[in-house]
């Protein structure tokens, strides 16, 4: 897959994630200007306003992480081990941060953790 479309791809995202989030903000009655603000902002006034706890964030951090990967090279490349991502998983879910292997060792590592918040 080629740069340019990964960057559409992670655009495409980003604009329905920002729809998203338009939706959520206004559940909340906040008014951030979700349209304009660049995903970085957003994050730090998503976590002003104690939205961390929302799937949302979550996503919007990955985007974010995604779009710097990519900028500087390292997109597709695990957060823990540093090999290549399965291009089925990267097809799946372009924010896709780990390879298979270290997906399943970090939820088994933190499924105390995820069992507590759930």
């Amino acid at each position: 897959m080629s740069r340019t479309h990964i960057r559409h791809e992670l655009s495409e995202l980003e604009a329905n994630l920002r729809k998203e989030l338009g939706n959520l903000l206004a559940l909340h009655q906040l008014s951030i200007d979700h349209t304009m603000l660049s995903l970085s902002t957003l994050i730090d006034e998503m976590t002003a306003a104690k939205l961390c706890d929302e799937p949302l964030f979550m996503r919007l951090t990955q985007l974010d992480a995604a779009i710097c990967q990519l900028d500087i090279g390292l997109y597709g490349l695990c957060a823990d081990c540093e090999a290549e991502i399965e291009s089925q998983r990267l097809n799946d879910d372009p924010l896709e941060q780990r390879c298979t292997q270290c997906a399943a060792d970090y939820v088994h590592e933190h499924r105390h953790e995820l069992r507590l918040s759930h």
